[in-house]
C-alpha cells in the first residue's frame, strides 16, 4: 500500500496541533491557516512540562506566549499536563507515574495515575531511547495520547494530529513518515498523525513565520537554535553557560538535584562542567525585554513583531533532543 505524503484536510472533523511555541510547530500551524483550513477546525494542544507548578525545566513564558497566538489567531487552545510535572516525575520513588490531567471543551479531565510501581530518581538520559530519555513520553507524548483516548469527542468522526518534527533536525526525525496513523488510532477513534513541515528547511521556517509576522519565541531571540525546555539535558555547553549566566536560579535548581542524584545529567560531566566548556550568547546579553519576558509566566510583549527580524538563533545552536 502506497502511504500519502499529505492528507484529504477535508475529511477531518478537527484537526489537531501539538504546539510547543516552536519555530516547527508555529510553522506547521501557519501552514495549515494558509492552505485554507478554517480556525473553527484547529485546536491548540500544549503540554505543560512542569505540570502547572513552579518553573523547574521548562521556560516560565512560553504558556503564556502560547496563550497570545491563540489568541492572536482565534483559535481554541488546551493545556494539559503529568500531574506534578518534570519534578514529580523525577522524585517518584515507589509509586505509579502520576495522572495525566488535560483541558476539555467542558472542564477539567484525568486520566491514568494507577499504573505500576516504580522509581525514577535520575534525569532522563541523553538517548534516542525513549525508554531511558523518558521525559518525552511521559510529560508530552503520552500527555497528548491520554487527552485523545479520554475524551469520546474523538470518537465521533476523524481527527488529524499535526506535529512539527522536521527531516533535518536528526538522523532519527529523518526517518519518521510525513503521514501515518496515529498512536491513538483504533477501530473506534480515527486519528491521522501529519507532519507537514517535515521535508522543510529551517530557511523555509523562517520564511513563513515572517511572513506572518509573529514574534518569536523568546528563546531564539537570546540566542537558543531550537525550543525545547531551558535546562534541557541536551543543552549544549553554549546553553548551560548561558543559563547559568542570565537564568543563575534555574541552573543552581538543576545542579543541586543532579548533585543529590549522584549522577551527572550527561554521561560525561556535570552541568557545571558543561558550562564552564561554553560562552553565553551574545545575544542574551542585549535584549534586556526578552530576556525579562522569558522569566515571566504573563506575556506582556506585542505578539505581532514591526518590522519583523530574524532571531540571533536562527540557523544557530541545533542542540536538543534527536
Amino acid at each position: 500500500m502506497i502511504v500519502p505524503d499529505s492528507p484529504d484536510l477535508r475529511a477531518y472533523r478537527r484537526i489537531v496541533v501539538a504546539f510547543s511555541g516552536g519555530k516547527d510547530s508555529l510553522a506547521a500551524l501557519l501552514h495549515l491557516l494558509h492552505l485554507g483550513v478554517p480556525a473553527d477546525a484547529i485546536e491548540l494542544h500544549h503540554h505543560d512540562v512542569d505540570g502547572g507548578g513552579a518553573s523547574f525545566m521548562d521556560w516560565p513564558c512560553t504558556a503564556g506566549y502560547v496563550r497570545a497566538i491563540a489568541e492572536h489567531l482565534g483559535l481554541r487552545v488546551y493545556f494539559s499536563w503529568r500531574e506534578g510535572g518534570f519534578a514529580r516525575e523525577l522524585e517518584r520513588s515507589g509509586a505509579p507515574t502520576a495522572p495525566v490531567v488535560f483541558e476539555t471543551p467542558d472542564g477539567i479531565g484525568r486520566a491514568g495515575g494507577n499504573g505500576p510501581i516504580g522509581t525514577r530518581g535520575l534525569f532522563p538520559q541523553t538517548s534516542a531511547d525513549l525508554r531511558v530519555r523518558w521525559c518525552s513520553p511521559s510529560l508530552k507524548i503520552d500527555v497528548l495520547a491520554a487527552a485523545i483516548r479520554n475524551q469520546d469527542r474523538f470518537l465521533d468522526g476523524a481527527t488529524l494530529v499535526v506535529t512539527g518534527e522536521r527531516a533535518a533536525e536528526s538522523p532519527c526525525r529523518a526517518h519518521y513518515l510525513a503521514f501515518e496513523p496515529h498512536r491513538t488510532s483504533s477501530r473506534r477513534r480515527t486519528v491521522d498523525h501529519w507532519r507537514p513541515v517535515h521535508g522543510w528547511t529551517e530557511a523555509r521556517v523562517w520564511e513563513a513565520i515572517a511572513d506572518s509576522s509573529i514574534r518569536p519565541h523568546p528563546a531564539y531571540t537570546l540566542g537558543w537554535g531550537r525550543l525545547s525546555c531551558r535546562t534541557c539535558i541536551f543543552g549544549s555547553p553554549d546553553q548551560w553557560a548561558t543559563v547559568r549566566h542570565v537564568f543563575p536560579r534555574a541552573f543552581q535548581r538543576v545542579k543541586v538535584r543532579e548533585a543529590a542524584s549522584g549522577k551527572t545529567i550527561h554521561r560525561a560531566a556535570d552541568v557545571e562542567t558543561r558550562a564552564d566548556r561554553g560562552s553565553p550568547y551574545s545575544a542574551a546579553l542585549v535584549h534586556p525585554d526578552e530576556l525579562s519576558q522569558a522569566e515571566d509566566e504573563h506575556w506582556r510583549l506585542p505578539i505581532v513583531m514591526n518590522p519583523w527580524r530574524l532571531p540571533a538563533g536562527a540557523f544557530g545552536d541545533p542542540a536538543g533532543p534527536p
